[in-house]
């Protein structure tokens, strides 16, 4: 299909960005109408992208939880008087062929699946533009007077955007409002840091609204009016959790057999010691409860590699988690679902042990396949309490070639430093929580057997 050609083309193009800034650039300066623009601070909930409708063909969307950055939900509005075709009339005029009222000298829609000289939910464009902007987009919505594009795999942005029209107030009121962030870092840096994309996307959407002006056969009054609200990294990552209901497992659970090193997986076991405890059951306040808590909270994560967004209020073996993930000054927004909480007593070569745990699972968009569970265990007979990781993982597929050739270079060694600190925090908590000196924690540390296993490598 059109859409998936080069996915390594908007590379090749920034070859093309001298002429594409300069056109854009061109049209810019001579820009006559006038703009009204205001930036203020959004709000969760009333800034958030509208949830996809039911039924909408998911696969290959590029919601803002796959993006990176604040979210901006910007509003583009124009009042239209002496119309000669009422609201309905113009939004099916502009249906039947976007590129009326697309400034095609610089951004052009090609349909790629669909049939011509309608819009339908679930068609497919490409919005070519000068350099590497090509937009790859899906109709999930449409009225009579409105249709809303998600962003797909590619795009220069991750979100949403709705283009609709209104008869009343003195005219028609036509409006563009979009919910996105940046589609990867190189966007994040051309859209927050250098500007170039945000005012390529002003000058698009302010010539579609004056090009919709003359396709109704009215005039404008008053302008452009522009207001951008954004959303900070929290709240964008609150609502990018909720947008995790939606998602499905990026692997297959049920060919769980062939999860093997000689299929390219990597099986993974560490375990950490703790303070010990009296042989028998836990103690009500020893080091069993304390690593147990400790686990429920993911207190064992470092936040400097890894903070969790999650609802505290769901039940634990509900819960899906957004993990944010740090290296050298890049964040990537990481899906997960708890699959399953353990609490059993578990003979092992005739040895009861006390097994307290739960696991998360990878969603779709993270970057890695797999499971992971963290359990906490007491030896009853010896009074021995262990923290353990076991996990199986493969690298998923990475759309954006930058960050998959980083992955394959650093992903492993991130993925074992992450095991090996969440070990040595869980010991150094452990202790904490029981009033234990830091003789006994670097003590504890050096019983540790923390390595890989051996057919992990």
């Amino acid at each position: 299909m059109a859409r998936r050609t080069p996915r390594y083309g908007r590379i090749l193009a920034t070859a093309l960005w001298p002429f594409g800034i300069g056109l854009t650039s061109w049209h810019y300066m001579w820009r006559t109408t006038p703009l009204h623009r205001r930036e203020r601070t959004g709000s969760p909930g009333h800034d958030d992208a509208p949830p996809l409708p039911d039924g909408v063909f998911r696969d290959d969307v590029q919601g803002p939880e796959e993006g990176v950055g604040p979210l901006f939900h910007r509003r583009y509005r124009v009042r239209v008087v002496d119309a000669e075709l009422s609201a309905e009339e113009l939004m099916s005029a502009i249906k039947e062929d976007p590129n009326r009222v697309a400034p095609t000298e610089f951004a052009r829609f090609t349909k790629v699946e669909g049939e011509e000289g309608r819009l339908a939910v679930g068609d497919e464009f490409v919005v070519r533009m000068p350099g590497p902007w090509n937009g790859p987009v899906r109709v999930v919505a449409t009225t009579a007077t409105s249709f809303r594009l998600a962003t797909l795999r590619g795009h220069l942005e991750a979100g949403q955007i709705e283009f609709r029209a209104s008869d009343g107030g003195g005219g028609l009121v036509v409006t563009v409002e979009s919910w996105a962030r940046s589609g990867d870092r190189l966007s994040k840096l051309l859209y927050q840091n250098l500007r170039m994309a945000k005012e390529v996307q002003l000058h698009m959407w302010t010539s579609f609204l004056e090009r919709v002006a003359r396709v109704a056969g009215g005039r404008m009054v008053g302008g452009i009016d522009v207001e951008t609200r954004r959303l900070d990294e929290l709240a964008a990552a609150k609502r990018a959790l909720d947008e995790l209901h939606h998602e499905s497992l990026n692997f297959d659970l049920r060919q769980q057999a062939e999860f093997t090193p000689q299929n390219g997986w990597k099986i993974d076991e560490y375990v950490q010691p703790l303070p010990p405890e009296e042989p028998g059951p836990p103690e009500p306040d020893g080091s069993w409860e304390a690593a147990r808590q400790l686990m429920r909270d993911y207190e064992f994560a470092d936040p400097s590699v890894v903070r969790a967004v999650y609802d505290a209020d769901r039940p634990l073996e509900e819960r899906d988690m957004m993990l944010e993930a740090s290296f050298h000054g890049l964040r990537f927004r990481l899906g997960v679902r708890v699959g399953g909480v353990t609490d059993e007593t578990r003979e092992v070569d005739g040895r009861q042990a006390r097994v307290w745990g739960w696991n998360y699972r990878t969603l779709r968009g993270h970057l890695e396949m797999g499971q992971i569970d963290y359990e906490v265990w007491k030896w009853v007979d010896t009074g021995e309490v262990e923290f353990r990781i076991s996990a199986f993982s493969r690298a998923a597929y990475i759309p954006n070639p930058i960050v998959r050739l980083g992955f394959r270079i650093f992903g492993r060694r991130e993925q074992v430093k992450f095991a090996r600190r969440a070990c040595e925090r869980m010991a150094s908590l452990t202790a904490a929580a029981l009033g234990r000196s830091a003789d006994d924690v670097a003590e504890t540390r050096e019983e540790g057997r923390v390595a890989p296993s051996a057919s992990s490598r």
